[in-house]
């Protein structure tokens, strides 16, 4: 296999393969305090985090907030729960997210990433 055949195999893996859906939490290791939020594709969620977030254009302004005064490096992804994407419909999924949230939330006392 040459190296563009390679590339166009890996290209096209990538694009069929299907994401990832869960929750996960934002720690802050300074104070303690936990977001937590659902994904649907929890494999690219904290670049999209970390992003808005460095940009200081994230929606929750107590998130925003801490990740000013704390600094990046304050920081912590973490995926608490993983749904394979062949597991649930969309409806199903849209519901165990909202269940799995709410128990995160609980266990955690944590506040939710969107604010």
């Amino acid at each position: 296999m040459t190296g563009k055949d390679m590339r166009k195999a890996l290209t096209r893996a990538y694009k069929e393969t299907k994401p990832e859906a869960g929750i996960y939490a934002v720690r802050c290791t300074a104070t303690g305090a936990a977001f937590v939020g659902p994904s649907r594709n929890i494999a690219r969620q904290q670049t999209s985090l970390w992003f808005s977030l460095r940009s200081g254009s994230f929606p929750n302004p107590a998130l925003q907030d801490l990740w000013r005064a704390e600094g990046e490096a304050a920081f912590a992804f973490e995926p608490l729960e993983v749904f394979p994407p062949e597991e649930l419909t969309p409806y199903l999924l849209e519901a165990k997210l909202k269940e799995r949230l709410k128990h995160w939330r609980a266990a955690l006392d944590a506040a939710t990433v969107s604010g």
